[in-house]
Order: structure tokens, then C-alpha cells, then sequence
């Protein structure tokens, strides 16, 4: 029992990992490769290079210049050399005795006292000790998790493992592709002649096979999530065109092109007895609010209710605000629920929605607790639906016994992104802009000039028009030496004394919020201050210039979003985004892009290619694995995947299951529902 501590240790340690079967291990795959298979004399090390050495120690001494070390010098036939160690054991000491004879790793630097190494990889050997027959692997790993630890059990589980292949013999061959046993075997164990540099920078064809196997494991799980939706039953949802066919009579424009192709999409799913599972993206003012309020009205025409959740209360209301505007008219009510509503009023609410008397609901996560219930609800639908996690996502669609679901999204997503993570969903594109949308013209401007640009925003709102002002804190960090919005606030009140300065930011109350949007809306505040909670759903079309301060620390997709927030209007409209100096490479590259590109699909490929997919997608809010070995760039890989996947499905569900097995586990719920 002595030892159960330690396995219990090391096993927290592989789940850190995510090592806990065969196959995992299996698939745990060398970051890099250090060759140990040769012997290089002293004389020819080249600095920089990681090298191996055999060496005899000459000395050894614990030194104090100036902290405490453990030096030791050590020669071959050709040259000598110091080891330095800063931080060092006993065990380690006891072995570099003079007269020891050791395999050093590692890099030749030159030191103070000529040519050394810092903390060298060594162990003792005898004479004629053979040298590995491979590259040695440098494995992904964690504290307190040694290499030699981890090389021990991948081999250990490579001899034990199922390593029979998932694909059929003609599909490697037309695919070009090894088989799956001598690539995984071959990257663990490579031969010496292989080249590290092919095998680190995964062009080789052992590579390419595993990157086409986890794609598959990625498509085969949701495309079957995506059948087994279509399995369940629901409600088909027969429109009669009465409610929606007089909003479309109503509205005082007409929908783009885009909109009437994304509208009947969705009523054609909703016509359906299985659930809709659809997403509805689309670029910032692309109208998506309007083909939302159609498939909702779509839900009341057949009997059922529908919900709109939005992560803000500023969204939420903004949402709820236009419904209202547009669906009472036609005798439609809206409920708002939010978490700051007056106990009353959100107990009348709540009880109105119970009761089926309310067919539409609006609202932030008040809309899943656990007291709102629906009479009859047949239309989920969640607005920026990445900010949500993917339990919240679900409970909203479990307020209905079969409800169908639509996500919405102003964040473009890239092509082969929609295909490696959205493969479970059906897509809808909102491609153009509805009429009457002024360009809006973005301008960098370093913080040095930012009396040019106060200049510019007193010009603009004494010519009748309104100006965000966007500020990324509200409270002082010395460590980011930010400007606050409290600050802002008032330096911009003492700047431009005869203008009507507005403040609102995420830490204001819900009422006090309302008030200062309403004002702002009404033209009573010309200049508003703000964070980033004005970054989605704010929509006032005379607000023509956006100043967004410290726009370096800021992400493309935020930008893209604030800059969203004016050109609504018929009027010229401008962003100007004010950047400290110096610039970081990162966050010049990420200005560039916003500067050069309006176009939300080129910026979202180029904030997935600075970014890469975890953070684009949100992968804790989406509940989705992450690709490790498949790059998402290679379409082509990623189209074959798709294809293969399918067939399979339909023709050897078996190898199928057996794929999906190897590398999901089981862990197949991490899917979004």
C-alpha cells in the first residue's frame, strides 16, 4: 500500500493530460525529436545546436558565482567543456564524480568561462554501451511529469494497444494514406535517417494520416449528433403566413435578398417533424434581428411559443425593444425577463409566460432558471450564441419538450471552421447588407494626436450627429496603464463642456443603464462613454463616429463588432481607433487587418489565423475537443474528412464506431446538444 500514494499522483498527473487508456497514450504524439542515436566529439559542437556527447568528468566542484551552482568539467578526445547547474540534487552530484563516464544532451553556449552547457540531460554508461536505434521523443507533458516516465508508458501501451485500422485498404490507397499501425509506430519510434525537421514541421506522410484521422473522428461524431437530431420527433410547425406576412406588410423596408433566403430556410425546418438545429450568421447590421422575429411569429401561427436569450441585458433589451416595437402592433406581447426586473414584475411575467397568455419571451439567462417554465414553447433561439456555454445553450432548448433551436451569430465564421466544428449544424448566411447602410471608413490615429480627434467629435455632434467614445476598463490597472472609463468620463466632460457627455459600462445598474441607452437614443447625450458592453446589439442610427481608445488591446472580432455599431444610418460614418505606442507585432497585425478590411468573413479567417480555433470558437463555451494534430487551413483535408465520414456512416458503421472509440473514448458528450 506504500506505493499508493505516488500511482495516485502519477495518475492526476496523466488525466491533466487527458492520458488515461491505451489509446490515449497511443495518440499522445513527440512535439520533437532529439537525436541520441549518434555521438558528436566536443570539437564539433556547434553552438546553439543540441547535440550528443561522450564525455569523461575531469572535475567537479559546488561554486558560488554568485548563487550556489554545481559546475563540472568534463573532456572527450577532442576538447573540453564545462556543465553548469543552477539548480541541482545530491543524486546528481554523487554522479559527476571525476572519472565518470557520461552521455550528455543538450546546447553549447559560450560562457564566462569559455564553452558549456546549462543544465545538460546525462547519465553514466560503461564501455561499449549501444545507442538507441531511434530518434528519442519529446513529449507533451506537465509538472512533475518526467519524459522517461511518459516514453515507458507510450510503449508500454503501443505493445499492449488495438492498433487494427479503422480504414478500408482501398480508401488508403485512393487517399494515399499509410497505414494507421506503421504511422503511429513511425512517429514514436523514428528511425535515425528520418529527418527531424520533416517529422517536427508534420509534413510527413505518417503525419498526414493522423491529421486525417482525428478530422474523421471529428466529422463522424457530428454528423452522427447531426442524425440522431434528425432522429428525434418534433413538432412540425405549420405556418399559415398570417402573422408573418403581415410583419413583412408592416416593416418599412423590404428584406435584402439574403434575409428572404435565410427566412425560408428556417420556416422550411421548422416545417419539419424533427428538431431544427440551424445556425444563422451573419456580419454586424446584416439584419438578422427581423429574420429572427419571422421565425418566431412562424412558432405563434402554429400554436407554440418561442424564446430569444441574449447574453446581456443591453442586448437583451435592445432585442426586446424592436420585437416589441414591430409584434404589438399585430396584437403579438412580449414578455422581458431579466435578472434585474422588480420581483413583481418578474413574477408576472414568469406567470403569463407559464400560462401560454405570452407567446413570446425575451430575455438574458433569467430565461433558464429554474422557475420560468413554458406553456408551449416550440422556438428556442439564442443570440451570440458562443458567449453562452453549452449547458446554458441546452436548458433554454429544454424548456420545450421538442423544441426546434435557432443560434445566431455576428461573428463570421471561416469556411473550414464551419465544416470542423459546425459540420452537426445546418447554416445560414446573411451575405450582404440591407440598404440605406453608409460604408463606414476606419482611421489609426496614435494617441499623440487625440486633440485632432476631439476636434473631429465635437465637429461631428455639433453637426447634429452622436459619438461612441470606447473605453476597454472601468477601473485603473497600473500593470496595463489603461485609460478608464470613469476618467474618460470626465476628462471628456471638462474637454467639451458644451456637449451632453453620457456614461454607461457593465458595473451600472440595470435601471440606471436603460436610462443613459434611452437618453442616448433619444439624442439627449451626444457623446457616450462606454465599454464594451455597447459591443453587440446597440443600434442608433445617427451615431455616425466611434472612438475606441487603446484599440491595440483589444481583439479583431471586438473591433469588428464596435465598428458595427455605427454606420446604421444613411449619414458618412467613421472609427477611429486610437493605439499607444510602441506596438506589438500581434496587435499591429490585428489593426492592420480592421484597417484594410470591412469584409466580416476576411476579418474572422484572418482573427482564426492569429488566434487559431480554441479562442476563435470559444472551446470551454462550446464544450468542443480541440483539434492537436489537423490544421484547419488545409480545406482540402478537411472536405476529404467530410466525405469520408459520410460514407462511412452509411456504409461500415462498424469502422465507424471503432474510430470513434480510439479517439473520442467515449468522450463524445463534450459535443454541443
Amino acid at each position: 500500500m506504500a506505493d499508493q500514494p505516488a500511482a495516485n499522483t502519477l495518475a492526476a498527473r496523466l488525466a491533466r493530460l487527458g492520458l488515461r487508456t491505451d489509446a490515449d497514450f497511443v495518440l499522445h504524439l513527440p512535439l520533437r525529436y532529439e537525436d541520441e542515436t549518434r555521438i558528436t566529439p566536443l570539437a564539433d559542437a556547434r553552438p546553439g545546436i543540441a547535440a550528443q556527447f561522450e564525455v569523461a568528468v575531469v572535475a567537479s566542484e559546488i561554486a558560488y558565482r554568485p548563487r550556489r551552482q554545481l559546475l563540472a568539467r568534463v573532456r572527450d578526445g577532442s576538447a573540453a567543456l564545462s556543465l553548469r547547474f543552477l539548480n541541482f540534487y545530491p543524486s546528481q552530484q554523487k554522479v559527476l564524480q571525476p572519472g565518470a563516464r557520461l552521455r550528455i544532451f543538450g546546447e553549447v553556449h559560450e560562457g564566462y568561462l569559455g564553452p558549456e552547457i546549462i543544465h545538460p540531460r546525462f547519465h553514466a554508461v560503461g564501455a561499449g554501451e549501444p545507442l538507441p536505434e531511434c530518434l528519442t521523443p519529446v513529449y507533451p507533458t506537465t509538472a512533475g511529469l518526467g519524459q522517461a516516465t511518459l516514453r515507458r508508458l507510450i510503449e508500454r501501451a503501443l505493445a499492449r494497444a488495438d492498433l487494427a485500422d479503422t480504414l478500408a485498404p482501398e480508401l488508403r490507397r485512393r487517399l494515399d494514406l499509410p497505414e494507421f499501425a506503421a504511422a503511429i509506430r513511425l512517429l514514436h519510434t523514428p528511425p535515425p535517417e528520418m529527418t527531424q525537421a520533416a517529422l517536427e514541421a508534420r509534413e510527413h506522410p505518417a503525419w498526414r494520416r493522423v491529421q486525417f484521422d482525428e478530422l474523421l473522428a471529428q466529422q463522424l461524431s457530428l454528423r452522427r449528433a447531426y442524425s440522431a437530431r434528425r432522429a428525434r420527433g418534433a413538432p412540425p410547425l405549420a405556418a399559415t403566413a398570417t402573422l408573418t406576412g403581415a410583419l413583412l406588410a408592416a416593416l418599412p423596408f423590404r428584406l435584402t435578398r439574403a434575409q428572404q433566403r435565410a427566412w425560408h430556410e428556417i420556416a422550411a425546418d421548422l416545417g419539419q417533424p424533427h428538431p431544427m438545429q440551424r445556425l444563422l450568421q451573419g456580419d454586424v447590421g446584416s439584419g438578422k434581428t427581423v429574420v429572427a422575429a419571422l421565425a418566431m411569429l412562424h412558432a405563434v401561427e402554429a400554436g407554440y411559443q418561442a424564446a430569444l436569450m441574449a447574453p446581456t441585458e443591453i442586448l437583451a433589451e435592445q432585442h426586446y425593444r424592436k420585437l416589441a416595437t414591430w409584434l404589438q402592433p399585430l396584437g403579438i406581447e412580449v414578455a422581458w425577463l431579466t435578472g434585474s426586473l422588480r420581483k413583481r414584475d418578474k413574477e408576472a411575467a414568469i406567470a403569463r409566460v407559464g400560462a401560454g397568455d405570452t407567446p413570446i419571451a425575451i430575455g438574458t439567462h433569467a430565461l433558464i432558471e429554474d422557475k420560468v417554465e413554458f406553456a408551449r414553447l416550440g422556438l428556442a433561439i439564442v443570440d451570440e450564441q458562443h458567449r453562452f456555454g453549452v449547458r446554458q445553450r441546452l436548458a433554454l432548448k429544454e424548456k420545450g419538450t421538442f423544441a426546434h433551436q435557432l443560434a445566431m451569430s455576428a461573428t463570421p465564421i471561416p469556411r473550414t471552421l464551419a465544416m470542423s466544428y459546425y459540420a452537426d449544424l445546418d447554416v445560414s448566411v446573411l451575405d450582404e447588407l440591407p440598404p440605406g447602410r453608409s460604408p463606414v471608413t476606419t482611421k489609426l490615429v496614435a494617441e499623440g494626436r487625440r486633440g485632432e480627434v476631439l476636434a473631429r467629435v465635437h465637429q461631428a455632434c455639433r453637426g447634429g450627429r452622436q459619438a461612441y467614445w470606447v473605453c476597454p476598463l472601468i477601473e485603473e490597472s497600473e500593470t496595463l496603464q489603461l485609460k478608464t472609463a470613469e476618467e474618460t468620463y470626465a476628462r471628456l466632460a471638462a474637454e467639451l463642456p458644451d456637449l451632453r457627455i453620457g456614461l454607461v459600462h457593465g458595473r451600472l445598474k440595470a435601471a440606471d443603464k436603460a436610462a443613459v441607452m434611452a437618453a442616448f437614443v433619444a439624442n439627449e447625450i451626444q457623446v457616450l462613454v462606454a465599454t464594451t458592453v455597447i459591443e453587440v446589439g446597440v443600434d442608433v442610427p445617427n451615431a455616425s463616429l466611434m472612438v475606441i481608445e487603446h484599440a491595440e488591446r483589444f481583439g479583431l472580432a471586438q473591433l469588428h463588432q464596435l465598428r458595427g455599431r455605427v454606420g446604421r444610418g444613411a449619414a458618412q460614418s467613421a472609427c477611429i481607433l486610437l493605439y499607444a505606442q510602441p506596438l506589438g507585432e500581434l496587435a499591429r497585425a490585428r489593426l492592420k487587418v480592421i484597417y484594410e478590411s470591412t469584409d466580416g468573413f476576411a476579418i474572422a479567417r484572418e482573427d482564426l489565423r492569429l488566434r487559431g480555433p480554441g479562442e476563435f470558437i470559444g472551446s470551454r463555451q462550446s464544450g468542443l475537443p480541440l483539434l492537436r494534430y489537423a490544421d484547419l487551413e488545409d480545406a482540402a483535408l478537411v472536405e476529404q474528412a467530410r466525405t469520408v465520414a459520410e460514407d462511412m456512416l452509411q456504409a461500415a458503421p462498424e469502422r465507424a464506431a471503432a474510430h470513434l472509440q480510439r479517439w473520442l473514448g467515449g468522450r463524445e458528450e463534450l459535443l454541443k446538444a
